[in-house]
Protein backbone atom coordinates (compact mmCIF):
# COMPACT_ATOMS: atom_id res chain seq x y z
CA UNK A 1 0.00 0.00 0.00
CA UNK A 2 1.38 3.41 -0.99
CA UNK A 3 2.00 5.98 1.70
CA UNK A 4 0.13 9.26 1.53
CA UNK A 5 1.67 12.71 1.47
CA UNK A 6 1.78 14.65 4.74
CA UNK A 7 0.01 18.00 4.61
CA UNK A 8 1.69 21.11 6.01
CA UNK A 9 -0.08 24.43 6.54
CA UNK A 10 2.22 27.41 6.12
CA UNK A 11 1.67 31.12 6.57
CA UNK A 12 4.61 32.57 4.67
CA UNK A 13 5.18 36.31 5.04
CA UNK A 14 7.69 37.60 2.51
CA UNK A 15 9.42 40.97 2.79
CA UNK A 16 11.73 41.14 -0.22
CA UNK A 17 13.45 44.52 -0.16
CA UNK A 18 15.44 43.63 -3.30
CA UNK A 19 12.31 43.19 -5.44
CA UNK A 20 9.97 45.44 -3.40
CA UNK A 21 7.61 42.52 -2.82
CA UNK A 22 5.66 42.35 0.46
CA UNK A 23 2.95 39.72 0.76
CA UNK A 24 1.68 36.92 2.97
CA UNK A 25 0.94 33.57 1.32
CA UNK A 26 -1.25 30.96 3.01
CA UNK A 27 0.04 27.69 1.60
CA UNK A 28 -1.00 24.09 1.84
CA UNK A 29 2.08 22.02 1.05
CA UNK A 30 2.08 18.27 0.44
CA UNK A 31 5.26 16.55 1.63
CA UNK A 32 5.94 13.41 -0.41
CA UNK A 33 6.78 10.34 1.76
CA UNK A 34 10.33 10.27 0.34
CA UNK A 35 10.88 14.01 0.91
CA UNK A 36 12.98 15.14 3.87
CA UNK A 37 12.22 18.12 6.11
CA UNK A 38 15.35 19.74 4.68
CA UNK A 39 14.00 19.52 1.12
CA UNK A 40 10.56 20.76 2.21
CA UNK A 41 12.12 23.82 3.81
CA UNK A 42 14.32 24.46 0.75
CA UNK A 43 11.12 24.32 -1.32
CA UNK A 44 9.51 26.94 0.91
CA UNK A 45 12.66 29.08 0.74
CA UNK A 46 12.67 28.85 -3.06
CA UNK A 47 9.02 29.90 -3.08
CA UNK A 48 9.81 32.91 -0.88
CA UNK A 49 12.77 33.95 -3.05
CA UNK A 50 10.52 34.00 -6.14
CA UNK A 51 7.21 34.91 -4.52
CA UNK A 52 4.63 36.15 -7.00
CA UNK A 53 0.83 36.02 -7.32
CA UNK A 54 1.04 33.32 -10.05
CA UNK A 55 3.79 31.24 -8.40
CA UNK A 56 2.66 27.76 -7.37
CA UNK A 57 3.89 24.40 -6.18
CA UNK A 58 3.52 21.49 -8.59
CA UNK A 59 3.39 17.74 -8.04
CA UNK A 60 7.18 18.06 -8.07
CA UNK A 61 9.00 15.05 -6.66
CA UNK A 62 6.31 12.61 -7.82
CA UNK A 63 6.53 13.61 -11.51
CA UNK A 64 9.38 13.78 -14.00
CA UNK A 65 7.97 16.40 -16.35
CA UNK A 66 7.17 19.14 -13.83
CA UNK A 67 9.43 21.32 -11.71
CA UNK A 68 9.00 21.77 -7.98
CA UNK A 69 7.61 25.29 -8.46
CA UNK A 70 6.47 27.18 -11.52
CA UNK A 71 4.98 30.44 -12.56
CA UNK A 72 2.73 30.53 -15.58
CA UNK A 73 1.45 33.54 -17.47
CA UNK A 74 -2.28 34.12 -17.73
CA UNK A 75 -2.13 32.46 -21.17
CA UNK A 76 -0.50 29.33 -19.70
CA UNK A 77 3.10 29.86 -20.82
CA UNK A 78 5.86 28.88 -18.38
CA UNK A 79 7.52 32.08 -17.20
CA UNK A 80 9.56 30.49 -14.41
CA UNK A 81 10.65 26.89 -13.84
CA UNK A 82 12.18 26.16 -10.40
CA UNK A 83 13.97 22.88 -9.73
CA UNK A 84 15.50 21.71 -6.46
CA UNK A 85 18.49 19.45 -6.02
CA UNK A 86 20.85 18.21 -8.69
CA UNK A 87 19.06 17.64 -12.01
CA UNK A 88 20.72 15.86 -14.91
CA UNK A 89 21.89 17.65 -18.04
CA UNK A 90 18.91 16.40 -20.09
CA UNK A 91 16.42 17.76 -17.53
CA UNK A 92 18.22 21.13 -17.48
CA UNK A 93 18.22 21.33 -21.28
CA UNK A 94 14.53 20.43 -21.58
CA UNK A 95 13.48 22.73 -18.73
CA UNK A 96 15.39 25.71 -20.13
CA UNK A 97 13.54 25.15 -23.41
CA UNK A 98 10.13 25.08 -21.71
CA UNK A 99 10.34 28.29 -19.70
CA UNK A 100 11.42 31.89 -19.99
CA UNK A 101 13.65 31.43 -16.94
CA UNK A 102 14.89 28.39 -15.04
CA UNK A 103 16.37 28.42 -11.55
CA UNK A 104 18.06 25.46 -9.91
CA UNK A 105 18.39 25.63 -6.13
CA UNK A 106 21.12 23.21 -5.08
CA UNK A 107 21.77 21.96 -1.58
CA UNK A 108 23.60 19.04 -0.03
CA UNK A 109 27.12 20.28 0.69
CA UNK A 110 29.93 18.39 -1.05
CA UNK A 111 27.51 16.44 -3.25
CA UNK A 112 26.16 19.70 -4.72
CA UNK A 113 29.68 21.04 -5.26
CA UNK A 114 30.72 17.86 -7.10
CA UNK A 115 27.54 18.04 -9.24
CA UNK A 116 28.32 21.66 -10.17
CA UNK A 117 31.93 20.86 -11.11
CA UNK A 118 30.64 18.15 -13.45
CA UNK A 119 27.70 20.19 -14.83
CA UNK A 120 29.07 23.74 -15.01
CA UNK A 121 30.48 23.64 -18.56
CA UNK A 122 27.30 22.15 -20.03
CA UNK A 123 25.19 25.04 -18.68
CA UNK A 124 27.04 27.95 -20.32
CA UNK A 125 24.78 27.90 -23.40
CA UNK A 126 21.62 28.51 -21.38
CA UNK A 127 21.13 32.26 -21.04
CA UNK A 128 17.88 31.77 -19.09
CA UNK A 129 19.41 29.58 -16.36
CA UNK A 130 20.37 30.57 -12.84
CA UNK A 131 22.01 28.17 -10.40
CA UNK A 132 21.97 29.00 -6.69
CA UNK A 133 23.43 26.92 -3.88
CA UNK A 134 22.48 26.78 -0.21
CA UNK A 135 25.18 25.57 2.16
CA UNK A 136 24.67 22.42 4.22
CA UNK A 137 24.99 24.54 7.38
CA UNK A 138 22.17 26.83 6.24
CA UNK A 139 19.78 24.06 5.17
CA UNK A 140 20.43 22.03 8.33
CA UNK A 141 19.52 25.07 10.44
CA UNK A 142 16.47 25.77 8.24
CA UNK A 143 15.29 22.16 8.59
CA UNK A 144 14.91 22.69 12.35
CA UNK A 145 12.10 25.20 11.70
CA UNK A 146 9.93 22.53 10.02
CA UNK A 147 6.57 21.76 11.56
CA UNK A 148 3.09 20.72 10.41
CA UNK A 149 1.77 24.23 11.12
CA UNK A 150 4.29 26.96 10.32
CA UNK A 151 4.18 30.72 10.52
CA UNK A 152 7.35 31.90 8.78
CA UNK A 153 8.66 35.38 8.11
CA UNK A 154 11.21 35.67 5.30
CA UNK A 155 13.18 38.89 4.93
CA UNK A 156 15.38 39.35 1.86
CA UNK A 157 17.82 42.22 1.50
CA UNK A 158 20.95 42.56 -0.63
CA UNK A 159 20.70 38.87 -1.53
CA UNK A 160 20.82 37.71 2.09
CA UNK A 161 17.86 35.90 3.61
CA UNK A 162 16.56 35.72 7.18
CA UNK A 163 13.92 33.08 7.95
CA UNK A 164 12.16 33.29 11.29
CA UNK A 165 9.34 31.38 12.96
CA UNK A 166 8.95 33.81 15.86
CA UNK A 167 11.13 31.75 18.22
CA UNK A 168 14.18 31.07 16.06
CA UNK A 169 15.84 32.75 13.11
CA UNK A 170 18.12 31.35 10.44
CA UNK A 171 20.42 33.53 8.32
CA UNK A 172 20.96 32.18 4.81
CA UNK A 173 23.46 33.40 2.25
CA UNK A 174 22.66 31.92 -1.17
CA UNK A 175 25.72 31.36 -3.36
CA UNK A 176 25.11 32.38 -6.99
CA UNK A 177 26.87 29.79 -9.12
CA UNK A 178 25.38 30.97 -12.42
CA UNK A 179 23.42 34.06 -13.36
CA UNK A 180 21.02 34.33 -16.27
CA UNK A 181 22.07 36.67 -19.04
CA UNK A 182 19.82 39.73 -19.18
Amino acid sequence: MAQNATIYKVELSVADMDRHYYETHNLTVAKHPSETDERLMVRLLAFALNAHAQLEFTKGISTDDEPDIWQKSLSGEHELWVALGLPGEKVVRQSCGKAGEMIIYCYGGNTAEMWWEKTRNSTTRFDNLRVINFSKTDTTALEKLAGRMMKLQVNIQDGDVMVSDGDSAVAITPAKWKNAVD
